[in-house]
C-alpha cells in the first residue's frame, strides 16, 4: 500500500470516528436539553397552581373584607360572635 493511499485511509477513519463522536454528543446534549424542558414545564406548573391557590385565598379574603365592611356600614359591629345593631 502506498504512502498515499495511507494518508488518505488514516483521514477517512479520523472524520469518521468524529462525525460518529460529533452525532452521538449531539443526541446526549438534545436529550439533556428536553429533560430539561420538561423539568421547567413541571416547575412552571406548579409555579401556577400556587399563584391559583393564592389567587383564590385572596377572593376568599376579599369577600370577607366586603362582607365586614357592608356590616360596619350598615350599623352592624361584630363583638365576638354577637352583632349589635345601633339604631
Amino acid at each position: 500500500m502506498s504512502t498515499t493511499s495511507k494518508v488518505v485511509l488514516g483521514i477517512s477513519v479520523i472524520l469518521t470516528v468524529s462525525t460518529v463522536a460529533g452525532v452521538h454528543l449531539k443526541q446526549n446534549w438534545d436529550h439533556e436539553r428536553l429533560h430539561a424542558g420538561v423539568l421547567r414545564d413541571i416547575e412552571r406548573l406548579e409555579r401556577k397552581r400556587e399563584n391559583l391557590r393564592v389567587l383564590e385565598q385572596q377572593i376568599s379574603l376579599t369577600k370577607e373584607l366586603k362582607a365586614e365592611r357592608d356590616r360596619r356600614e350598615s350599623g352592624l359591629i361584630p363583638k365576638g360572635r354577637l352583632y349589635i345593631v345601633f339604631s
